[in-house]
């Protein structure tokens, strides 16, 4: 089945770090960028970064820089998405998308998982 599966969520307190992990299956990262999603109850997606073939990183929001950042092994054909000082405000459902450009719209985000849940919590 050819996506890309998240995992690494879970439920951390406020100041928390966490990696998310972002796979691909079936098909190769090395000439995808992959972006980094997420969604809270009740909100539209929301973009938060993304890293493109040569791991130049783009922010797609500025309410994450300097506390998240992204990296990519195309050995594993894995892409992370670090994320420290964690707040109550990035629990949301957490998606990775691949696409040709950083600079491409979400529409052209393609096989998209099924996400991981990251609960922000005292």
């Amino acid at each position: 089945q050819v996506q890309l599966v998240e995992s690494g969520g879970g439920v951390v307190q406020p100041g928390d770090s966490l990696k998310l992990s972002c796979t691909a299956s079936g098909f190769t990262l090395d000439y995808y960028a992959v972006g980094w999603f997420r969604q809270a109850p009740g909100a539209e997606r929301e973009g938060i970064i993304c890293i493109n073939e040569r791991a130049e990183i783009k922010y797609l929001t500025e309410s994450v820089e300097g506390r998240f950042t992204a990296s990519r092994d195309n050995y594993r054909n894995t892409v992370y998405l670090q994320m420290n000082s964690l707040n109550p405000a990035d629990t949301a459902l957490y998606s990775c998308g691949a696409v040709g450009y950083c600079s491409d719209p979400v529409e052209r985000y393609g096989y998209w998982g099924q996400g991981t849940q990251v609960t922000v919590s005292a």
